[in-house]
C-alpha cells in the first residue's frame, strides 16, 4: 500500500531509526565489571527511561544528557559511576553505522524526494552520523539547533516553521513512537511511518503505516520495486 499524497519532504528520525543506536552495548563496555551481568537487561532499559527524562526539561547539550541520565541509573542500581564515564559513552556515537538496506533505501527515495534529518544528537555528531548514512539529505535539524529534543511538540513546530512546511505535506518517518510519533500525531502529521526495529512496542492507534523492512519506504512513498 503507498500513501495517497506526494509529500513536500519526508522527514526522518536518526539514531534508532536509520543509525544502529548501540548505547546500551556502549554502557555495557565503558561499565565492564562493575555492571553485573543480571542486571544488564533492566540497567539498559531503566537507563533508556532516564535518557527521555531528561529530554523533557530544559534544554542542555546532548552529552550532558548522556552523562545525567547514566549517573542517575546508576544511582538506581547501586553501580559504581566513575567521572569521564558518560563522557566515554558520548563519544562512541559517531562511529555508529547505519542498519543494512538503509543507505540504498534513502538513496532511491532522495532521486525523488527531498530528505530531511530531524535528530536528538548535537551538530558535530549528527554531521558525522549523516555522513555515515552515504545518502544526500537537503536539510539536517538538530536538537543543538532548535534548544529543545524530542519529544517535546516545539521540535516538530520547529521542523514544519524551517521547511515552510503544513502538517499534511511531509512524511515523517521514525522507530518510535514515544519520542517522535505520539508528538508528530499531536500536531497534526498525519503521514508518519513506524519503521519498527523490535524496541518499542507497536501503538497502532497512532495511525502510522508500519514496516519491518526499511526496502518498504520507497514503495510506500510511490516508487516501484527494485
Amino acid at each position: 500500500m503507498a500513501f495517497d499524497v506526494k509529500p513536500k519532504f519526508v522527514t526522518f528520525d536518526m539514531n534508532g531509526t536509520l543509525i544502529h543506536f548501540r548505547v546500551g552495548d556502549a554502557i555495557r563496555r565503558v561499565l565492564g565489571d562493575r555492571l553485573p551481568p543480571e542486571l544488564a537487561d533492566d540497567f539498559t532499559r531503566a537507563g533508556n527511561q532516564y535518557r527521555i527524562d531528561e529530554c523533557m526539561g530544559e534544554y542542555k547539550p546532548f552529552h550532558q544528557i548522556v552523562t545525567d541520565a547514566l549517573v542517575r541509573t546508576c544511582a538506581r542500581f547501586g553501580v559504581e559511576y566513575r567521572e569521564g564515564d558518560g563522557q566515554a559513552v558520548y563519544e562512541e556515537i559517531p562511529t555508529w553505522t547505519p542498519y543494512p538496506g538503509v543507505t540504498e533505501a534513502l538513496r532511491r527515495l532522495a532521486e525523488v524526494y527531498p530528505l530531511v534529518i530531524l535528530t536528538n544528537s548535537d551538530d558535530a555528531f549528527a554531521s558525522q552520523l549523516v555522513e555515515n548514512l552515504q545518502a544526500p539529505f537537503e536539510v539536517v535539524i538538530t536538537a543543538e539547533q532548535m534548544g529543545v529534543y524530542k519529544p517535546r511538540l516545539r521540535v516538530f513546530e520547529y521542523m514544519l516553521d524551517k521547511l515552510g512546511a503544513a502538517p499534511d505535506e511531509i512524511v515523517h518517518v521514525s522507530a518510535s513512537p514515544k519520542y517522535d510519533l505520539r508528538s508528530a500525531a499531536g500536531l497534526g502529521i498525519t503521514h508518519t511511518v513506524y519503521m519498527d526495529r523490535g524496541f518499542e512496542p507497536d501503538e497502532p492507534w497512532l495511525g502510522y503505516e508500519r514496516i519491518t523492512d526499511i526496502a518498504d519506504l520507497p514503495v510506500l512513498l510511490g516508487l516501484p520495486r527494485p
